[in-house]
């Protein structure tokens, strides 16, 4: 049996199924996750980074990720230009997982979430991906892996970017 011919989507070049790294950047004036009552993460003037895995993701697509992130010129300059990087303005990161970036609602009302990396290999990645941004000097604070978390933010622009690798 031959396997379908993958279809792209329309607003991506990337075919099925061929599936990759996704993260949501957000940027923001202020932003924490709490888990029940408790707040276990916050930050000011900086990105909101909400980050799903899939099960190929590798040391390689951090990395790259990690790089884009730290390197993306996203906050105004003094002519209002966005010309500056999180490290010019002193900025800090919120990083959250989020295994639903991964659900696939195309049929019925019940999204899947197969291409989702389980516990077993998110985890790691999770932990690796927040330790290279810590390595790299940004002041990194996070969610909760696997918990039910409440996110607050105050989205500055907006400015919003869809990332995958």
């Amino acid at each position: 049996m031959t396997e379908p011919e993958a279809v792209p989507f329309p607003w991506s070049p990337i075919p099925l199924p061929f599936v990759v790294m996704r993260l949501l950047l957000q940027r923001v004036s202020s932003a924490s996750v709490a888990v029940g009552e408790r707040t276990i993460g916050s930050i000011g003037r900086g990105f909101l980074l909400l980050v799903g895995f899939t099960h190929t993701d590798d040391d390689a697509t951090l990395q790259w990720m990690a790089d884009k992130v730290l390197g993306l010129r996203l906050f105004p300059d003094s002519e209002d230009k966005l010309n500056l990087s999180l490290e010019d303005v002193d900025g800090s990161l919120l990083v959250v997982s989020q295994f639903t970036l991964y659900g696939d609602a195309r049929k019925g009302r019940r999204p899947s979430f197969l291409d989702a990396a389980g516990p077993d290999v998110a985890i790691p990645l999770y932990e690796r991906f927040i330790e290279m941004l810590r390595a790299r000097g940004v002041p990194t604070e996070t969610g909760e892996f696997g918990a039910m978390m409440q996110v607050a933010l105050v989205n500055d622009g907006p400015v919003t970017l869809w990332l995958e690798r």
